[in-house]
């Protein structure tokens, strides 16, 4: 073998291990987040926005009350939502009043 073989096996380990060390913030950040209905801009909804939609940036209104937004754990009934019936962001879609 020639001294370049030999770094690739090393080469494939950095990189397989890079890519799981990246994930694994993202997994972490999903348990300190909330889906909070209700606060999403038109179009900057992180999923759900009911039928005829598909999921994330499909919202065709601000804070349509069955898309929702991922926010930090403990914030999203803090959150104005000129559409809810609290006038706060909230932890499951709800039908929205007139703003």
């Amino acid at each position: 073998m020639t001294q370049a073989s030999h770094k690739l096996p090393a080469l494939a380990l950095a990189i397989a291990l890079g890519a799981a060390f990246t994930t694994l913030p993202a997994a972490a950040q999903a348990a300190d987040k909330d889906k909070c209905f209700g606060v999403a801009l038109k179009g900057k909804n992180d999923c759900a926005a009911g039928a005829g939609t598909s999921c994330a940036g499909t919202s065709k209104v601000d804070h349509q009350g069955n898309a929702w937004s991922l926010v930090t754990k403990g914030t999203c009934e803090k959150t104005e939502s000129k559409t809810s019936p609290t006038g706060s962001g909230q932890l499951a879609a709800f039908k929205e009043k007139k703003a």
